[in-house]
């Protein structure tokens, strides 16, 4: 088998660092995984390894930033019922997928609908509440199919999961974008989950790395999810767009790339 790359503890401590600001803006709009996998690849982790040691930290600040969420009365319990095993299910069928199909075959949808949500943020104006497109009858069937689509694009491929999560609540669901937020954390939570148990299972997380990041990842998470409750709608919609143009960037260039 061949040598695992170990980064001296002073690189620990600078991942344990980005791993902190990772958390904050992941919990307030998601798109944290834009900071950390690039990290852990400067580290001079393999891309399986630096992918699965990212997850084995994330969900420490997802699941930080959602108690958080639940405290300040901004998760609704019987959506949860729905959303979170949803979302568990969906991860487990994104990476199961992953194992037959090539991610990068999705780069220029990802590409054009990020594009879209950037342009949406940009000229939607208000703050306030969203009309919800959703009739409430049919509302926890659409919240559990959101969950498991997006849970499942998160085991497969990932970026954005948790922006992509917010715009789907906010815009089909009426949620407020700081709702979304809180919403979105319990999906994200879920999906997370899955890939810790199905890279723990395959032995791609190292847990000297993660764990401290893991420390720092709950930190940042409980941190920006305050900062959300405190500050509302207007500071998620003002992260998710930068969040959103940060991952614009980030796959376009990847999409150059395979020209």
């Amino acid at each position: 088998m061949p040598r695992v790359p170990q980064p001296p503890s002073s690189f620990v401590a600078l991942l344990s660092a980005v791993a902190f600001a990772a958390g904050t803006v992941d919990a307030v709009a998601g798109g944290g995984g834009l900071l950390t996998v690039p990290a852990l690849l400067a580290a001079g982790l393999p891309p399986h390894l630096a992918l699965g040691t990212n997850k084995g930290q994330s969900v420490f600040g997802a699941g930080a930033a959602l108690l958080r969420y639940a405290r300040a009365g901004m998760v609704d319990r019987a959506r949860a019922r729905v959303t979170f095993p949803s979302g568990l299910a969906g991860s487990m069928l994104g990476a199961a997928l992953l194992l037959m199909v090539d991610p990068s075959a999705l780069r220029q949808l990802v590409l054009a609908l990020l594009l879209s949500a950037a342009l949406l943020m940009l000229l939607k104006r208000e703050p306030q509440r969203a009309r919800a497109r959703v009739p409430v009858a049919r509302a926890p069937l659409a919240a559990g199919l959101i969950a498991l689509l997006i849970g499942a694009y998160d085991g497969f491929f990932g970026p954005g999961t948790g922006t992509w999560l917010i715009l789907a609540f906010a815009w089909l669901l009426g949620d407020g974008m700081a709702r979304a937020s809180g919403e979105a954390k319990v999906v994200n939570f879920a999906s997370n989950l899955a890939a810790v148990a199905l890279f723990g299972a395959r032995g791609v997380i190292l847990w000297r790395i993660s764990l401290p990041m893991a420390a720092a990842q709950l930190a940042g998470g409980t941190l920006g999810a305050h900062l959300t409750v405190r500050r509302g709608d207007l500071l998620v919609r003002w992260v998710v767009l930068l969040v959103v143009i940060a991952l614009l960037a980030k796959l376009g260039h990847d999409v150059r790339a395979l020209f």
